[in-house]
């Protein structure tokens, strides 16, 4: 008789720590949810707010609805849908945006909500924001930059080319998020196909990875190096070794 009633209070317990502790698993997921999306639109914005900065050059006006749209485009419209951002795609909101002529800035502001899956009267929800400054390109002068009679050429840190174009396509990265299923399907622009980088791939891939349209590698983070630019304005005779860039130079 005591066994049997042992077994039962085993029993009862069991019935009572289990649900709290699946509760907690299930919470843990979700913080590790809303720390990836956290990362995803900070990085997006980033981005975004580059393109933007080029963009005022052309027109001292900053447009907060494309700068929302290169966000989703960024991120992916299918993984915002699937993500804990309250409104999917259409959750962030940009118009607190501005460009200030003054002192040539761009202040970007990005607002958005995130709301985990469980009954609304618990009212889990967060107010989350992206706020960072970001300098516009006011652009340089026929080739020439301060005087200087030697042309003005654009490089990146680990390209192997020179570019006469600052708008050059193989400068200006056109990132896209594809579910994973399609990418053996997918090539680049020059018909080649992708393959995983080696900084951010290092087990299995996600629902869907970051890719391209020159690149040959499918990216796990928006945050890898093999996604980023660091444009720098250089005198052509300092670009000794690299050569000109088959799209705008040679």
């Amino acid at each position: 008789m005591p066994v049997s009633g042992s077994k039962g209070s085993l029993t009862v317990e069991a019935a009572l720590v289990l649900p709290i502790f699946f509760f907690a698993a299930i919470c843990l997921v979700y913080l590790l949810e809303i720390k990836s999306i956290q990362f995803s639109v900070h990085n997006a914005a980033q981005n975004a707010a580059e393109r933007a900065a080029v963009d005022v050059a052309a027109l001292p006006v900053l447009n907060s609805w494309k700068l929302e749209s290169d966000m989703v485009n960024l991120i992916g419209a299918k993984r915002m849908q699937q993500s804990v951002i309250e409104g999917g795609s259409g959750g962030l909101s940009c118009w607190r945006s501005y460009y200030k002529e003054t002192d040539g800035m761009i202040y970007v502001d990005v607002r958005y909500k995130v709301r985990l899956p469980f009954p609304r009267f618990l009212n889990l929800s967060l107010d989350l924001k992206e706020t960072f400054q970001i300098r516009a390109w006011t652009g340089y002068r026929s080739g020439q930059m301060y005087g200087e009679e030697d042309d003005i050429v654009y490089i990146t840190d680990y390209g192997s080319v020179y570019h006469e174009d600052y708008q050059c396509r193989y400068l200006q990265l056109s990132i896209r998020y594809v579910p994973m299923s399609e990418l053996s399907g997918l090539r680049n622009l020059d018909g080649g196909i992708y393959h995983a980088c080696e900084k951010c791939v290092h087990a299995d891939t996600m629902s869907g990875v970051y890719i391209t349209e020159y690149g040959n590698k499918y990216h796990n983070s928006l945050d890898c190096s093999g996604l980023k630019r660091s444009v720098r304005a250089v005198k052509k005779s300092e670009v000794a070794g690299r050569g000109a860039c088959s799209k705008c130079a040679g």
